[in-house]
Parts: structure tokens; C-alpha cells; sequence
């Protein structure tokens, strides 16, 4: 075990300041997420450096598709979560009912990083509020070595927990469900307010973290065209129309396998009303989607050509447009 950051002591319980649950934990006893736990009034984190998976990745998985586009990624997770929801898709790192993974140190990763030759670590798949202490201390070392950190994360941070982690973290995909509709988030996820989520993505602004959405969308249940308008209009008001914006397919997993897969026409409809809408650059990251590729907004030239997540070819003169000369809201 190693003592949890952000938390403070009520009475003889602990109120945990990590996400937005702000669980309050009696003696003895874990939070939401069951990775903190409550030891003679310490809270400490019971899955700090145990990596249950890790891979290299192409950062467009993730999806980040505006930073350092066409590069790899060292991925890494630990076990847990702060929401249920019924159609993770890594539902068995998630959802572990026990502490598992092999134990590495924050030096071991950035090491690992190093001889791959990779300058991106990437804390996801399940989600890196879950591993915050381990994701700390690893991207303040891999800072040191000019490695770039990502978090791809469900939102559900406190200001707190931003303004610890913004110094070193440097991009962030925040993934929404449904386009943040609450009813969906309460019935099939265990979440009670979206607008932590909101709040999260305004913080990661403030502290100057580079930011791409996505949106899953899930037929029947979470697929109604006017939550995702109010998606697209909320990022352009707040955090502007030069964030990119992916719409994801579903896939029937975990508890929702009687749900079907989102359709290609469907996908699209909702890119094509974000665009609509004012934002820049939204896509639907599927082999033949007419949203493959990153645009020129001002003479809709390509500049980043690809197939699904796979970059064929990137086109641009330091971050503009070669053919007008328009500034790409990309990190390269």
C-alpha cells in the first residue's frame, strides 16, 4: 500500500478528494472505486505500481488525433474505476473485484519509455484517476526526459486532483458517453451528475492541458442527435471550436451484448452536425468514415491523411496549411 494524495479526515471518517464522488470512507473500508481504503485514519492506494496491462499503441487509438500525430504510445493501466458502466469494453481491468498486475516503479516505466524509444506515455484503459499517485510520480519523472503524458479518462476529477496533475500531464481525451446525457449516466453507469465532467474539461483548459473529446454513442439508448448538438455547442462555448471531436462507435459488450453496434450512418450524422454546429474538426475514426482525415478549415485542404487510426500522410508546414497558410490546432 502507499498513502493516497488528496484527502482530508471527518470525525473518525475520511473524505477522499480524488474524483468527484468525494466519498466519504469509514475505518476499514474502501471507496467507490475500491483501490483507496481507510487504515487507522490514512487513506491509502491499494494498486500504486501495479500494472495489470501495458502495450505500445498508436496515440490515434486513444483517440488523440491532433497530438503528435503519427506517433506511438507507451500504454499502461491498473485495476479499478469510479463508474460502472455496463458496456466497458475493458470491463475485467475495471471492474476486478482483486488487486492485481505486476509491480513496477515510476523509474521502471519512464525506462521502459526510453529504451522503445518512445516520447508519450499513456495512462488508459481503465481509467488513471484510479492509479492517480502512480500517474503522479511517473509523468513528473518523464518530464525530466522530455516524454509527453496523456490521460485518457472519464472526467470524473476534482479541481484538486487537476491542479496536482496539470503540470505534468499534457494532453488529455476526455471520454463522454451518450453525449453526457445524466438519465444514461445514472441508469447505465452508476455516475449521479455530469457536470463534474464539464467542470473537469474546463480546469484541463485552465492548466493549459491540450484537449480532444470523444462521444460514444449507443444505439437506442444513447443516441438522441440533440444531446450531441448540445455536446458541440457546450465545447465551442467553453473550450472552443478548434478541439477535436471524436464520435465513437459502440460494441456490444460486458452487460449490454443485446445492444447492436453503432451504424457507420449514424456516426457520421453526428459528426456532421458538430461540424455543422461550428466545431473544427470532428470525426468518426472507422476505415472508410468521410471523417478519416484532418482538414484545412479554411480551404479544406488534407493535412493529415488516414486510414481509421493509421496515419498514411501528414501534409503541413510547421502547423499550418501548406496550400493558405492556416494555423492547425495540432501539438507536434
Amino acid at each position: 500500500m502507499q498513502e493516497a494524495m488528496l484527502w482530508h479526515k471527518e470525525r473518525k471518517k475520511i473524505r477522499c478528494e480524488l474524483c468527484a464522488r468525494r466519498c466519504l470512507i469509514p475505518e476499514n473500508k474502501e471507496g467507490f472505486c475500491r483501490v483507496r481504503v481507510n487504515k487507522k485514519g490514512t487513506l491509502y492506494t491499494l494498486n500504486y505500481g501495479k500494472i495489470v496491462s501495458m502495450d505500445v499503441d498508436p496515440i490515434e487509438k486513444k483517440p488523440l488525433f491532433h497530438f503528435y500525430p503519427g506517433s506511438h504510445t507507451l500504454s499502461l493501466a491498473s485495476v479499478g474505476c469510479n463508474f460502472k458502466c455496463q458496456f466497458c469494453i475493458n470491463w475485467e481491468i475495471s471492474q476486478a473485484e482483486k488487486i492485481t498486475g505486476k509491480t513496477y516503479t515510476p523509474e521502471d516505466i519512464v525506462k521502459i519509455a526510453n529504451e522503445k524509444n518512445l516520447k508519450i506515455i499513456a495512462y488508459t484503459y481503465s481509467e488513471p484517476t484510479m492509479f492517480f499517485e502512480f500517474a503522479y510520480r511517473v509523468s513528473r519523472i518523464a518530464k525530466r526526459y522530455d516524454i509527453k503524458s496523456v490521460f485518457v479518462t472519464n472526467g470524473y476529477l476534482t479541481s484538486d486532483a487537476i491542479k496536482k496533475i496539470g503540470k505534468y500531464v499534457d494532453a488529455v481525451c476526455v471520454d463522454i458517453k451518450a453525449s453526457a446525457n445524466p438519465e444514461f449516466y445514472k441508469k447505465y453507469m452508476d455516475v449521479p451528475d455530469v457536470k463534474p465532467i464539464f467542470n473537469a474539461l474546463k480546469n484541463f483548459k485552465k492548466h493549459r492541458v491540450f484537449i480532444e473529446i470523444s462521444n460514444l454513442i449507443i444505439p437506442k439508448l444513447g443516441d438522441n442527435p440533440e444531446d450531441n448538438h448540445r455536446v458541440a455547442e457546450w465545447i465551442i462555448d467553453n473550450l472552443g471550436s478548434s478541439v477535436p471531436y471524436h464520435i465513437l462507435r459502440f460494441t456490444p459488450v460486458y452487460k449490454m451484448t443485446d445492444v447492436p453496434p453503432t451504424p457507420l450512418q449514424t456516426l457520421e450524422k453526428f459528426a456532421a452536425d458538430a461540424k455543422k454546429v461550428g466545431l473544427r474538426y470532428p470525426y468518426v475514426g472507422e476505415w472508410g468514415s468521410n471523417f478519416e482525415n484532418t482538414y484545412c478549415y479554411n480551404c479544406r485542404n488534407t493535412v493529415i491523411e488516414r486510414t481509421g487510426i493509421f496515419v498514411n500522410k501528414i501534409n503541413l508546414d510547421k502547423n499550418r496549411c501548406p496550400n493558405c497558410g492556416f494555423m492547425i490546432n495540432i501539438k507536434r
